[in-house]
């Protein structure tokens, strides 16, 4: 009934294996675990747990092929309908978890895909941690009714529910560079074949938040995967926020003055962003003249 897949890449993904076979076990269902080392070099000896749990599999790639094409795999792999894909630094909050999901089916057995949601520790981390806790909770951890106002751009691929033959009809593009915005061009691949998308609060937690320095050079990496999308025709210009922003001061003539702020204060930008009350605004000039820039 249901195939839980999860692509890992050197993180200890047992905790939360044990808790989703807890869980499908508590609602007396059949159900499938299947997560795929990305040929990764870590945490083998506690993901190898994973074989001693009934209907769970984990097994070690001999290449590492990249965040689309694991995701491609898994679902060959599945035997079930349903396909419910989870990131491996992710944590259940909700002893409901699969119960929520499993309720969802029964009342919309003609769903499509769902997407349940993220949420980010309540707790504030380090300072040197502090972009990517503001910025996961103020733009990704938003409630269902807040991602329906924006049904596609809003969805992430970390906590999603698809019916296997949905899955066949759209899949994760394998040709573009493995730098990020994956989700930005599953989503208008949704889109694009009228595939209903729906959203449901059935969140998990984020594991694990990212240094600001290291996420601010995730962020250069995945503007340089989005121009990608965008010379060879896989994303529209205005499909994304930042990129319509982009095609609309270009057309204007006004990206000068993004160009001129990113020049002069490129390095209070990054001050900012880097301290210990980083400012999204400060950030999304910042990527607009990276972005510019590339």
């Amino acid at each position: 009934m249901l195939s839980i897949l999860i692509p890992t890449y050197n993180y200890n993904i047992f905790p939360l294996v044990q808790e989703l076979h807890e869980q499908c076990i508590q609602q007396k269902i059949i159900f499938e675990i299947i997560v795929l080392d990305d040929c990764s070099i870590k945490f083998h000896t506690e993901n190898n747990k994973t074989n001693t749990l009934s209907n769970c599999i984990y097994q070690i790639l001999n290449q590492n092929i990249g965040r689309s094409a694991i995701r491609n795999l898994l679902a060959t792999k599945a035997t079930f309908t349903n396909l419910l894909f989870l990131d491996a630094d992710v944590r259940l909050i909700n002893k409901q978890f699969i119960k929520n999901y499993l309720s969802f089916i029964q009342y919309n057995s003609n769903y499509e895909v769902v997407y349940g949601g993220i949420v980010y520790q309540e707790n504030q981390p380090e300072t040197n941690q502090l972009l990517r806790w503001i910025y996961g909770n103020e733009r990704e951890a938003l409630s269902a009714e807040k991602r329906n106002e924006n049904v596609y751009v809003s969805f992430l691929t970390l906590n999603f529910l698809i019916k296997k033959d949905v899955f066949a009809k759209v899949k994760f593009n394998e040709e573009i560079p493995n730098l990020r915005y994956e989700d930005l061009l599953f989503s208008y691949d949704l889109m694009k074949n009228k595939v209903l998308l729906q959203h449901i609060n059935n969140q998990v937690v984020h594991n694990g938040i990212e240094t600001s320095e290291f996420f601010l050079q995730k962020t250069n990496d995945s503007l340089k995967g989005l121009q990608f999308l965008l010379e060879n025709n896989y994303l529209p210009a205005d499909y994304s926020k930042l990129t319509a922003i982009y095609k609309l001061l270009k057309q204007t003539h006004l990206l000068w003055i993004v160009n001129l702020l990113y020049k002069s204060f490129k390095t209070k930008f990054k001050k900012n962003l880097l301290g210990s009350k980083p400012s999204l605004f400060i950030y999304d000039i910042y990527r607009l003249g990276y972005f510019s820039k590339l």
